[in-house]
This record gives C-alpha cells, structure tokens and sequence, in this order.
C-alpha cells in the first residue's frame, strides 16, 4: 500500500529538473551546552530517497536527527526543509524516537498513541475529523497493528512498540521522516514491516532519515552519511562505505574485513 500523498513528490517535478533536497544544512555546528557534537556540517539530504545516518558511538547521529527535527538549535548556520526555516516548517517533519525511550508503562493505548501523530493538524484537544482517522487508520493498517488497537503499550512487545511509534510517524502525514536506530534489537517480523514502510514512503516521494549502527542497513540506503564528530563523507553507498572513510570515522574501533564488508565494534549502545 502507498501512502496518500499531499504535497508534490518527486514524481511532480518535470523532467530535466534535479529536486530541491528535503534538507539542506549550510555550516552548522550543533553543541550540547559547551560541549560541541558536530561541526560545520553542510549536507543535502535528498528528497524521495533513503538516508542513512552512520557512524560510532558519539559521532553525533542522534544530535544530527534533533537538528534536522527542530529540537535542536544550531549554534552556528542553519537547517533549511523545504525550502522553509526550520520555524515554519517544523509540521513537514515526523520524528520517531526508539520506544526504548519511551516509558513503557504509560497508560495509553496503541490507538491513543498513533492518533496524538495528528495533533500537528488538530492539536491536543482538537476534534479529529474524517481525514485525521483515515491517517489513523492506514498507518495501523500499515504497521499490522490491526489487533493490537485497544492494547497498553507495557502489552506489548519491543517490536511492537517500535511499529506503534513508526506508525505514529506515518499518521503525520509529513514529507520527512526521521527514524532514531528503528530496527535495532527488534524481531524479525517487526524489522521486515518497518523496512518494508520505509521502502514505500521513499516510493512516495518522501526523504527517510535513519540512523544505525549496521553496516549493511547503511550500505542498502540511497544515500549514507557518514559521522565521525563531523561529516567524514556523504553520498552513495559505494563511495562512502569505503576503508578509508570508515578508518577515519571509527579509528581503533575497525576490526577486520569479512566478505568485502567491515566489521566494526560497537560495544554497547549509548545515548549520542
């Protein structure tokens, strides 16, 4: 199923003409109070395509994802979406944390939880209308959360946490969306589902920005940044997945070459 498009795609754009990016950051430097993250950062994220944000712990993948969903000011340059400042277009943006930060024991249900991804369109306390429940109702759909409607979030398992918040997400409505390490550590069938909707909101013209530690997921976007407390490379696949790039990203953390791909010690996740 795809997704119900609302604004020109990359589809719409005559032939002969490159797409503007979804995102376009110009030497922007992101801190957390003193301590600076990334710096001068001046990246394209394209439009109708698949990101991949990589790098080791602390490379500033999770930091990368606040700026470019408004939640972190840049203290030098800017984040432009859309052609708009981020002020006015913080609306076209969905951000989907990983629901292990998220406390499981909320008492909502699934249903309460994707339908709070219209309050952009209605807010809190507005009254949703015919097309607010439809969005509702696809992106459940979507996620096969069908049966799971009714249930609390402590209910369920990690995988099916993680598709209620992407299916959050995908109510929206937004022409990007941002996905903090999405599959990480879920089950088979929650890890297909949720690449499988990715695959179909890039068909539908929407920019996916994921982060991950896997090498294979990054090597299977259409477009890999690379982070390393900076941006060490970004383009395709090929020529930033290289030896040289990675080596100067993650340093002594390189192990060894297996099968044409790198394999890198990440040791236990941490926030970044």
């Amino acid at each position: 199923m795809s997704a119900t498009m609302s604004t020109p795609r990359a589809a719409d754009v005559p032939a002969g003409t490159a797409p503007s990016p979804a995102i376009d950051a110009s030497a922007v430097t992101l801190a957390h109070g003193r301590q600076v993250a990334l710096r001068d950062v001046t990246l394209r994220i394209p439009t109708a395509a698949t990101t991949a944000l990589i790098g080791p712990n602390g490379a500033g993948k999770s930091t990368l994802l606040h700026a470019f969903a408004g939640l972190l000011a840049p203290t030098t340059g800017a984040v432009v979406v859309g052609g708009q400042r981020m002020a006015e277009a913080r609306h076209r943006i969905a951000y989907v944390l990983q629901s292990t930060a998220v406390a499981e024991h909320l008492p909502v249900t699934v249903r309460e939880v994707v339908t709070m991804g219209r309050y952009a369109h209605r807010g809190p306390v507005g009254r949703l209308r015919p097309t607010d429940r439809a969005r509702i109702d696809e992106a459940i759909e979507r996620l096969e959360l069908g049966g799971l409607e009714r249930r609390h979030l402590g209910e369920l398992s990690g995988g099916q946490r993680q598709r209620v918040f992407v299916a959050q997400g995908l109510a929206q409505d937004a022409d990007v969306l941002l996905l903090d390490e999405p599959v990480a550590g879920l089950d088979i069938a929650s890890r297909q589902r949720i690449l499988a909707v990715v695959a179909e909101e890039t068909a539908a013209g929407r920019a996916v920005v994921v982060s991950t530690h896997d090498l294979a997921d990054a090597a299977a976007a259409d477009h890999v940044v690379l982070l390393g407390g900076r941006v060490v490379a970004a383009g395709p696949p090929a020529t930033v997945l290289t030896r040289d790039h990675l080596a100067a990203a993650y340093g002594a953390r390189l192990l060894r070459l297996d099968d044409g791909l790198l394999l890198l010690d990440e040791g236990s996740h941490h926030p970044h």
